[in-house]
């Protein structure tokens, strides 16, 4: 049976995985810059949308399930080199869209 973590634990997990590749390192293969995160992030994201490219559903969720932990594990990784609590950060953004109004008749998507 899997563990359940938290943020911060798989962060931590995220960033033990990172230090045993070596990719700290200055000369490292795979520099763990958020530039190259956030590059990193985007392309992974990018092979979640070709699962449904020309398709309006996937049946591939195996497929989906490794590359939405792979935008994860990016994000972690990002946020926590960018100094950001995701926890922190996701919860003041649901906050604010709570109170955002999407669907009105003047200005769809506007505050």
């Amino acid at each position: 049976m899997q563990t359940i973590m938290d943020i911060p634990e798989l962060t931590q997990r995220m960033d033990a995985f990172v230090r045993s590749k070596g990719w700290y390192e200055i000369n490292s293969p795979r520099p763990q810059t958020p530039r190259n995160l956030a590059i990193s992030l985007s392309l992974e994201a990018a092979e979640v949308l070709e699962h449904f490219q020309w398709c309006g559903e996937t049946s591939e969720s195996s497929a989906i399930e490794d590359e939405l932990a792979d935008v994860f594990l990016y994000l972690l990784q990002l946020a926590l080199l960018s100094g950001v609590d995701l926890e922190k950060a996701a919860l003041k953004k649901l906050n604010i869209n709570a109170m955002r109004s999407w669907d009105t008749e003047k200005g769809k998507g506007q505050v």
